[in-house]
């Protein structure tokens, strides 16, 4: 439809467009409720046994200090820098963020500039039958025609559809800041795993070090008691196979340590080959007390993958919106205005000015089924979201239960440990001395030393464990995060890089 000159087309415009005004503040499809979730009232393995007191020692921000460990503190901090994971999910996030003011484009007009100069001509049988004395056309059956136009079009939202359009991506937007939040905590977590799991690598090869230089002086007795014709030839091999094998085992876990060291590198972004990290036994003390876990329920915001996976349902609650809003017609508002002639000379002047402007209404009555077929894609795609989250919350709960019981079963395992290891240490020195003063062959030595030795190993791994599960009880409440920190509407939609808020 195009209107050229009546009067009252302004007055019918405005009142079309207050109009459509008015019906889009309606928009079609569910509103949004976040699922329910199956969260019980208290953890399990919660119970019975001390966290840390005050509850308010719980970790927040910058969780790794709490180990205390300044190493640890400056290879954390270099994860948010250069670690290319992290990087890659913030460029995500900037993709999210530019989707969400795509969609908001669609609440706005577009409009356009034309310009156009032609020069035609007719063959000789067309241009006989052509009225003559046309605008532009010369005596040889030549046209000329300039234009210079400005057009707009604008699609009234009656139904919510770019509602809805910008409702999913702004919460597609806000689960991107969660999984990158997620996958900054991730490589967080990785890090300290490694680390610790590096010193107490450094540990045992500090303990081989101390086995072997023991092992030396055991085999040196008995080389010094066969000469004197005191002992067995047998002892001195003997001693000299557990001292060799003990060297073996010790150079063994070079490879291990050489491991963690190229895995920490690629956390924090540097090149395995020029990356090192000093030799330093893990400390003999406990590690920290465990933060208060809270409730089940609060781990629905302290966890950056269980928001990033409420998030998505929410999108894709709102994709069923814009599913349904197909079912309607399309209301849309066109208008030109510019000029047209035969020549760039007079162009812009009155008689070559041309307007037009006018509503179209516009519905799909028969698609074979196409909308029907999208309105059932959207709802299974949210009822696959649900599904999700619900899964990720399981999860989520899961990993705070098995850590919660890590720690309790390894305090109480440690406790006994130290209790076998001050047994086995006081037995080397009793069947030392007993096989000094001939009373016990030196099968004995071997025995009582091999027992310490093992003893002493399973003692520094089981501290590397309880470190372990500390920062792994840590990264499954959510390292200090919460669902406050996602950014809202107003954040998602600044133009500010959102690596800097």
């Amino acid at each position: 439809m195009s209107i050229h000159s009546n009067p009252h087309t302004p007055l019918a415009m405005a009142l079309t467009v207050a109009v459509c005004t008015l019906l889009g503040a309606c928009a079609v499809g569910p509103d949004y409720v976040r699922p329910d979730t199956a969260a019980p009232l208290a953890y399990k393995e919660n119970s019975g046994w001390t966290v840390a007191q005050p509850a308010d020692t719980a970790d927040r921000g910058k969780w790794w200090e709490v180990f205390g460990d300044a190493r640890l503190n400056a290879l954390v901090e270099q994860v948010e820098i250069s670690n290319q994971t992290v990087k890659a999910a913030a460029a995500q996030y900037e993709q999210a963020r530019a989707l969400v003011e795509s969609a908001r484009a669609a609440y706005f007009p577009t409009v356009g500039l034309n310009a156009a100069a032609t020069r035609s001509q007719a063959g000789s049988g067309l241009a006989a039958r052509t009225t003559t004395g046309a605008s532009g056309a010369s005596s040889s059956g030549i046209n000329n025609n300039v234009s210079l136009s400005l057009g707009a079009s604008w699609e009234a939202d009656i139904w919510g559809k770019v509602r809805r359009a910008t409702e999913a991506q702004t919460s597609s937007a806000q689960a991107s800041a969660a999984e990158l939040a997620a996958a900054r905590l991730s490589a967080q977590g990785q890090l300290a795993q490694s680390y610790f799991t590096l010193r107490q690598v450094d540990a045992q090869i500090q303990l081989y070090a101390d086995t072997v230089a023991a092992y030396q002086k055991s085999l040196q007795l008995t080389r010094n008691r066969y000469v004197g014709g005191v002992s067995a030839q047998a002892d001195v091999v003997a001693a000299d196979t557990q001292l060799k094998t003990a060297q073996a085992q010790a150079i063994n876990l070079g490879v291990q340590r050489a491991q963690l060291e190229h895995a920490i590198a690629l956390l924090v972004g540097q090149p395995a080959s020029t990356f090192s990290i000093a030799p330093a036994p893990l400390t003999t003390a406990p590690p920290p007390p465990v933060p208060e876990a809270g409730l089940p329920s609060q781990l629905l915001e302290r966890r950056p993958d269980v928001a990033a996976a409420e998030r998505q349902v929410a999108a894709a609650n709102a994709q069923i919106g814009v599913a349904k809003a197909a079912y309607f017609p399309a209301l849309s508002l066109t208008g030109s205005a510019g000029y047209q002639g035969s020549t760039f000379a007079n162009l812009l002047s009155l008689p070559n000015r041309f307007w037009s402007i006018g509503p179209q209404l516009a519905a799909t009555l028969f698609d074979g089924g196409a909308r029907d077929a999208q309105s059932r894609q959207a709802r299974a795609v949210y009822d696959q979201n649900v599904a999700l989250y619900r899964q990720t919350v399981l999860t989520g709960l899961q990993e705070v239960e098995d850590n919660l019981a890590a720690l309790r079963i390894l305090e109480q395992q440690a406790a006994v440990q130290d209790a076998a290891l001050q047994a086995a240490r006081e037995s080397v020195k009793l069947t030392i001395n007993q096989y000094k003063a001939g009373v016990v062959s030196y099968l004995n030595v071997v025995t009582a030393q091999a027992t310490a030795f093992g003893t002493e190993r399973d003692s520094v791994s089981l501290l590397g464990s309880r470190y372990v599960a500390s920062v792994q009880l840590i990264q499954a409440l959510g390292g200090g995060w919460h669902a406050s920190s996602l950014p809202g509407a107003a954040a998602v939609n600044a133009a500010n890089d959102p690596k800097r808020q």
